[in-house]
């Protein structure tokens, strides 16, 4: 991934009529890259990647691809694949047909064709299924053969929609594995939009974090994970005890409470912004049983290898999780439980 700027946008504005999508958002993408837009609906994460294949028009700014700048281009002319949520098979065609559609488009014929075609449904493992149609395959094939049918087209920027959405767990867990060996054997520069962290974490070599048409915080999975930089970002990757800071001590329904300590300069991941605005721990980071916080327990879950508890204090409410091994704790029980600072998440903005 050598080109930082092989995709870049630039101040790109994006409207739907009147109402403003996306605002002045600047994104550099590099050759090579798998790229996740994560996000809420309606943050503005599909409408960038729609601007992107040429199926959005754009209000302002430019878009520049591997040095040429496609703001204007028609889409069939941008080299940019789009791979749907819904797949978009011609139910009609056999998956041979399919992946071969766009290149008949293109003129291709003959063995150049054939060739083309087998190589693509090789690269995804359907070689032995070209003879069948959609119907006859199950919801992962169906998205293997959208990606081959993209693929061959030889796309220098492959754009997916909320790719997985529609498969169960266990297809999820093989496509994610499908993708990015696909994506590593061909070199392909690859976005994809998704609502699922978990999906983002697990695929992508950085994140975008949108929120409101604008860019929340750009990292690598470790990064977005361990140090979010806002109260949107922490509460999307499981964050769920985030509290404002006022004059050093946490701002409760019930006013301003202590910390057990200082504040320690370094943040998690690498470095504490320059003002703490809030901080944040994960339910796995509340420690049960001893501390300086006393709560009651509303609500508990069996979550297989952990317990998940929720507990009305002065804070407000607090989740926590604890090993299943643990011996359980009741409905009505009361509980002291500290929120160790060392662990907390430092936040420039709540």
């Amino acid at each position: 991934m050598s080109d930082a700027k092989y995709l870049s946008l630039q101040n790109l504005s994006l409207a739907y009529g009147n109402s403003i999508a996306v605002k002045d958002l600047n994104l550099d993408i590099r050759k090579g890259e798998l790229l996740a837009l994560l996000g809420p609906s309606g943050c503005g994460k599909t409408t960038t990647m729609r601007a992107v294949a040429g199926l959005m028009p754009i209000a302002g700014g430019r878009i520049d691809l591997d040095g040429v700048d496609i703001t204007r281009v028609s889409a069939n002319k941008r080299a940019v694949g789009l791979v749907f949520q819904s797949y978009a098979l011609f139910p009609h065609l056999t998956v041979y047909e399919n992946v071969a559609f766009g290149l008949k488009l293109k003129g291709m014929t003959g063995r150049k064709l054939e060739d083309k075609v087998n190589s693509g449904l090789k690269s995804v493992g359907l070689s032995n299924f070209a003879s069948r149609k959609p119907a006859e395959l199950s919801g992962g094939q169906q998205q293997r053969v959208a990606l081959a049918r993209s693929m061959v087209m030889e796309p220098k920027v492959l754009l997916l929609d909320e790719p997985l959405s529609n498969l169960d767990a266990r297809l999820r867990l093989e496509m994610r594995t499908e993708l990015q060996r696909v994506q590593k054997e061909t070199g392909v520069t690859m976005i994809f939009v998704t609502h699922d962290q978990i999906e983002a974490l697990a695929l992508a070599d950085r994140i975008v974090v949108m929120k409101g048409g604008a860019i929340e915080q750009i990292g690598t999975p470790e990064e977005i994970y361990n140090a979010p930089v806002s109260s949107f970002v922490a509460d999307f990757v499981g964050f769920e005890n985030v509290f404002s800071l006022d004059n050093g001590q946490l701002k409760t329904p019930n006013g301003n409470v202590a910390l057990s300590g200082p504040i320690p300069s370094a943040g998690s991941g690498g470095g504490a912004p320059d003002v703490i605005a809030g901080l944040a721990w994960r339910p796995r980071m509340v420690n049960l049983g001893s501390g300086p916080f006393r709560g009651t327990v509303r609500g508990t879950s069996f979550a297989g290898n952990t317990r998940e508890y929720l507990l009305d204090t002065p804070l407000g409410p607090i989740k926590a999780e604890t090993d299943a091994a643990l011996p359980p704790h009741a409905l009505g029980d009361e509980l002291d439980f500290d929120l160790p600072i060392e662990k907390a998440a430092r936040l420039n903005e709540v």
